[in-house]
């Protein structure tokens, strides 16, 4: 298909607009410029790039990353370089390269959180924050706040009043009874898109140890295998809210894509098979614009 012929596959998702609704996932990309030289990134609606703390973190212990048949278990621990290295050294290479960033950010206290959406305020670089509010690789249950609804519509608020022109994004756990409740408090405290789903709790063992694979024990699990799970949860979402769903888990063809905007989803997230398919992301994004029949939301019946 020439330049000319492409189908307009925008997507709006609160005051920002984006080229079209295909994304890398927060984790998989690390901070973008891994990726950069692998694939081209500005085809695609943006990146989530990496977590991003108060305070540099140097994560858990390894082994980090378990493979198993059906895609693969992590224990990041939301390594990274903190608030002020990524603002001083890692935004400013992606706005060089012109790549549409949505910044994943994680905290303890809604004080944190204020204050590192204060600091991205007056930048450039940047069209939205993904609240990173359900990380199960970590220690401090702090960082786990994703299950607490009232908690999450506060914080929310808090971030969104701050960033007023941005897309605020909420990132929801699976590991949750009723996720439906949790993104209804995400809306109303302003967010502009839901992002379903974070990873699922997951274990493995060392038959040879009688231990568990990773040092915490439980882990992150993503891959192909989660796939079901997160268009049930993408589609109990969509009942729940009106603004836009961000769909995750386990996508790894164009059909798996498809599949979360019959669910409800306005755009999607890849994650774990970018380690088998590089060019996946890019080709979904070919795909919707010859059938941009697809990125119509499916009826969703209760």
């Amino acid at each position: 298909m020439s330049e000319h012929s492409k189908t307009d596959v925008r997507v709006r998702i609160g005051p920002v607009e984006f080229k079209n609704p295909v994304f890398l996932a927060s984790g998989i990309c690390g901070y973008g410029e891994e990726y950069s030289p692998l694939m081209d990134i500005q085809k695609l609606g943006g990146i989530v790039t990496k977590t991003i703390t108060p305070r540099p973190r140097k994560g858990n212990p390894p082994p980090r990353i378990h493979e198993i048949p059906t895609g693969a278990l992590n224990s990041i621990g939301l390594e990274n370089v903190g608030l002020d290295a990524y603002v001083a050294e890692k935004l400013p290479k992606l706005a060089k390269e012109k790549i549409d960033v949505i910044v994943s950010v994680a905290a303890e206290h809604i004080e944190e959180f204020d204050s590192i959406a204060e600091t991205f305020a007056p930048l450039d670089g940047y069209k939205g924050v993904e609240l990173n509010l359900s990380c199960p690789n970590v220690e401090e249950k702090a960082l786990d706040h994703g299950r607490n609804p009232a908690f999450v519509e506060k914080l929310t608020r808090v971030v969104k009043n701050r960033l007023v022109d941005k897309a605020v994004l909420v990132k929801i756990t699976p590991n949750v009874t009723d996720i439906g409740s949790v993104a209804r408090a995400a809306e109303a405290g302003g967010a502009d898109g839901i992002s379903a789903i974070n990873t699922v709790l997951g274990v493995d063992f060392d038959l040879a140890t009688g231990k568990p694979v990773f040092f915490r024990g439980s882990g992150g699990y993503s891959g192909p295998g989660i796939l079901p799970i997160a268009l049930q949860k993408v589609w109990e979402v969509s009942r729940a809210v009106s603004i836009p769903i961000m769909g995750i888990g386990g996508i790894s063809s164009v059909d798996d894509a498809r599949k979360f905007f019959v669910a409800g989803a306005s755009a999607v997230q890849i994650g774990t098979s970018l380690w088998q398919d590089l060019e996946l992301p890019q080709r979904i994004v070919s795909e919707f614009e010859q059938h941009p029949e697809w990125m119509k939301k499916g009826e969703v019946k209760t």
